[in-house]
């Protein structure tokens, strides 16, 4: 069972864009096997950045509204914003390495 927070059309903008720390929407989806293959990953990444990001999750079948806002074309689809702003997005299955080297910078962790 996921440990991660999840958010909804309508707590988007108070979830992800207007939170104090940086976020790490996931876009994704129950039926999707590469998104059920990030979970642990992102579970692992949410306890080792505890307090310096918040990762939370966006079932796209249920929340259309953010998924085509941000332009969320596959699944999954992980998007960090920073001061509700977007400065990264990697699509597809990604490995905790690629994740780190992608987002790090831009965390400072």
């Amino acid at each position: 069972m996921s440990q991660l927070l999840m958010t909804s059309d309508s707590a988007f903008e108070a979830d992800v864009l207007l939170a104090q720390v940086p976020v790490l929407v996931d876009f994704g989806a129950a039926w999707c096997q590469p998104c059920r293959r990030l979970d642990p990953i992102l579970e692992e990444l949410a306890g080792e950045w505890s307090g310096k990001v918040k990762i939370v999750r966006l079932d796209v079948d249920a929340n259309p509204g953010a998924t085509v806002r941000c332009g969320v074309m596959g699944v999954p689809t992980v998007i960090l914003f920073v001061d509700g702003h977007e400065v990264e997005r990697l699509s597809g299955f990604q490995p905790k390495s690629r994740l780190l080297d992608r987002l790090g910078p831009h965390l400072g962790v």
